[in-house]
């Protein structure tokens, strides 16, 4: 019973097409475990505040201290969202999204995102650049 649970909860998440760990969460590494979506239509601005916050409560730098350096809107060439992780699969879809740099302090910290609301930190030195969506 446990297995069918698990295994509608990876169908679910990769319906919802976001790119699936396939390691435990105690080993997730930069990649935190998945964040409810805090809006039924994140916008760039929404998604912003809530990297806002993580990288506030990451950093332990007040909010109010934290700058966006930039956050544009892109296209990623997978289900990485250019952040890549070794030995993990991903979708090979394009995936709408979102760049978004936050300096944080003497550190710039680089997320991000898909247009679902879902995102990540991607480490110094593993990012890959996005598309960048012209349209927007």
């Amino acid at each position: 019973m446990k297995e069918m649970i698990a295994a509608g909860l990876l169908l679910s998440a990769a319906i919802a097409g976001r790119a699936l760990a396939l390691e435990p969460a105690a080993q997730a590494g930069p990649h935190p475990p998945e964040q409810p979506e805090r809006t039924m239509n994140p916008t760039l601005e929404s998604i912003t505040e809530s990297v806002l916050e993580d990288a506030a409560t990451r950093t332990g730098i007040a909010r109010a201290s934290l700058k966006v350096e930039g956050a544009i809107t892109v296209t990623w060439s997978d289900g990485s969202l250019g952040c890549p992780q070794p030995g993990m699969n991903y979708t090979m879809a394009l995936v709408p999204g979102y760049r978004i740099r936050v300096r944080a302090g003497d550190q710039v910290l680089d997320y991000h995102a898909s247009r679902r609301g879902y995102f990540v930190l991607c480490p110094a030195g593993m990012a890959m650049e996005p598309m960048v969506d012209e349209s927007m």
